[in-house]
């Protein structure tokens, strides 16, 4: 690469860090192993260079080098990395400006599709960035329940934010996330008013789901959805991960019986016949993300360079 390609792609990586991030020029200067003055001169080229909107749009060479790889590695049909910020513990930034940034290219296509969508910290992020879009040729499904165990509105369901912002029809699952027992979950399910969303999610075009860890601080025990009784009972079962709420063990299979049963999400698109994005980062998701990318629950990815360096160089 020239020493002309370099410069901008280190001018874009300290634009991410000041625009996206909210580094100072000194935390840019220390990332970047550069002096302060280098640091605002960078910032500066990435504007002049145009390289800076509300998004970076320089395509960093490492990273596309690393979203390659990553197809190349677990048979993926789409990868997006973007760049980690070394000074950030958060599991959300970057990668949900680039989540919203696939949501809005395929909502702009004029041709109708179906979008599925999960539930989760990084997609609220990613929602809320979208700019306000005209597209009622589309349709957009829940994929999972939107109330609480306390039977309040779930907090990080997106549907009804992304529904304040983006003008298409919008079919949501008014169901709790887990239900008592699958007979009512099967009851739930024919009802006239949700078959028609659980079809959808069928036939989803492109679904965009988060992926959720099974350590002790989980967010589905997090934010109440499951006891601690039944989280340890998940754990022992071998779950590593869950994909609005279904569960799932290291070698991508979802658990059988337990908690699973109670689950009144639909199931997930499939992976043969819908493009089905994760928007995950950070090394308590690890096992998990390596486990949807390695079966293929999903196939396509959206990750940090952190995350991303480590799946590819997991065994």
């Amino acid at each position: 690469m020239s020493a002309r390609g370099n410069r901008l792609d280190d001018a874009a990586r300290a634009g991410w860090l000041y625009y996206v991030a909210g580094n100072t020029q000194d935390q840019i200067a220390a990332a970047l192993g550069v002096s302060r003055q280098s640091a605002q001169r960078l910032v500066s080229l990435a504007v002049t260079e145009g390289l800076v909107r509300v998004r970076i749009d320089h395509p960093i060479a490492a990273c596309m080098e690393m979203a390659r790889r990553l197809k190349e590695r677990f048979g993926l049909q789409f990868a997006e990395v973007v760049p980690s910020d070394p000074e950030s513990n958060s599991t959300t930034v970057g990668v949900a400006e680039a989540t919203a940034a696939q949501i809005e290219r395929h909502l702009l296509s004029q041709e109708p599709i179906v979008m599925a969508i999960g539930t989760g910290r990084t997609l609220k992020a990613a929602i809320e960035q979208l700019p306000p879009m005209e597209c009622p040729q589309h349709r957009i499904v829940s994929l999972t329940g939107n109330i609480a165990p306390d039977g309040s509105a779930a907090y990080y369901n997106v549907i009804f934010t992304m529904a304040d912002t983006v003008k298409a029809r919008s079919f949501p699952m008014p169901l709790p996330v887990i239900v008592s027992s699958s007979e009512e979950r099967n009851l739930l399910h024919e009802q006239p008013m949700i078959r028609p969303a659980l079809e959808l999610a069928r036939r989803a075009d492109v679904t965009f789901v988060g992926i959720g860890d099974m350590t002790d601080n989980a967010p589905v025990f997090e934010d109440g959805f499951v006891s601690r009784p039944e989280l340890d009972a998940l754990q022992k079962a071998g779950a590593v991960g869950e994909i609005v709420g279904w569960s799932f063990g290291t070698d991508g299979t979802f658990i059988e019986g337990g908690l699973n049963d109670r689950v009144a999400s639909a199931p997930l698109p499939s992976s043969g016949t819908s493009l089905v994005i994760a928007a995950a980062m950070g090394a308590r998701k690890l096992p998990a993300i390596k486990a949807a990318v390695s079966r293929h629950i999903v196939n396509g990815l959206i990750t940090d360079e952190r995350t991303a360096t480590a799946l590819l160089e997991a065994g």
